[in-house]
């Protein structure tokens, strides 16, 4: 009889304990891994500069060919991104690696662009006049600002300034507004405590997250955007992504061998928004991008529940088209 009641009171102990893990929130577990963003303020959307530079970023006249603008490869309906595998520069040509999300960029700290080479908003928009814009140098690309922006256009922005129509304060201003594109998502108000805001296979997807091991990169305010890593850390990559020519990453540019295959760690904000993935835009399907990249950086071969808990919490990650982001009226 007290060998019954032993085996009962473990029994019941057993279940409690396993009714409060699975009662218990995973914010709570795994909270400190993560961070919320916010939208931002009126103000910051209404400020001249801002307004500057959401002229810019829309305006097609700025290229060379007068048919493309920064929103070419970052369009509204693809999360600020492109559905295309490769957007098509003012040159006519195909881009060398997938058009990345514009919204929440200006957070990332650890660099733009896959290889993290423009340290930031206002160096890749300055960079670009003579890469996907499509002037042959910088002269060409200041002669065609200056064509279609007087100095009144600019002085608001750029008071005490005598010559403010340049590519150094366009690339300013074209940063400001960037930096107002965020979108906060439902797991922002999970965070902050809304317990309603994701559903029960969302959190169960942020604890399957965890537990795999995605977080090891996948961390902070954006779920990556901060650091570096080696694209392929137990096996080629390219033999999950089939990508047809493998790219070597920051060994392009760099020429050492410890950058071959080294890539930015992507940020997952809006990321089942945004497919193609990857910076060859080599995997079409979410579900099959995160068994890609648990197989070829975790070493793990995940199941269909692991994929579909996984892919479940990701969904919580998108957030609401800012409303600034449209051409101005």
């Amino acid at each position: 009889m007290k060998k019954t009641l032993i085996a009962l009171s473990v029994t019941v102990a057993s279940v409690a304990i396993g009714a409060s893990q699975s009662s218990t929130e995973p914010r709570e577990q795994f909270g400190a891994m993560f961070a919320r963003i916010e939208a931002p303020t009126q103000s910051a959307i209404d400020a001249p500069l801002a307004k500057l530079g959401r002229a810019l970023f829309w305006d097609e006249r700025l290229s060379a060919n007068g048919k493309v603008s920064c929103a070419t490869c970052h369009m509204p309906e693809d999360g600020s991104s492109d559905r295309r595998q490769f957007s098509i520069d003012a040159r006519g040509k195909n881009t060398s690696r997938h058009s990345q999300p514009i919204y929440n960029a200006m957070l990332q700290t650890g660099g733009l662009r896959w290889t993290g080479d423009r340290p930031s908003g206002a160096a890749q928009a300055e960079g670009s006049m003579t890469g996907s814009m499509g002037f042959e140098n910088r002269d060409l690309a200041l002669a065609n600002l200056a064509k279609h922006y007087d100095k009144a256009s600019f002085a608001a922005s750029f008071p005490n300034e005598d010559a403010p129509v340049n590519l150094k304060n366009m690339a300013k201003a074209i940063e400001i507004y960037e930096a107002t594109l965020t979108t906060p998502a439902p797991f922002d108000r999970y965070l902050a405590g809304d317990n309603s805001a994701l559903t029960p296979a969302q959190k169960d997807g942020m604890r399957t997250f965890v537990n795999v091991g995605c977080a090891g990169c996948h961390s902070g305010a954006l779920l990556g955007g901060a650091m570096s890593m080696k694209f392929g850390l137990t096996k080629d990559y390219w033999l999950e992504t089939k990508s047809p020519k493998p790219d070597e990453g920051k060994f392009i540019s760099t020429k050492k061998d410890e950058d071959k295959f080294v890539f930015r760690v992507a940020m997952l904000r809006n990321i089942a928004n945004t497919a193609p993935y990857f910076h060859d835009g080599s995997v079409q399907k979410l579900d099959d991008a995160v068994r890609v990249m648990a197989s070829v950086q975790l070493g793990r071969q995940l199941n269909d529940t692991e994929t579909k808990s996984i892919v479940s919490f990701l969904e919580s990650l998108s957030g609401s088209t800012p409303a600034n982001y449209a051409p101005p009226k």
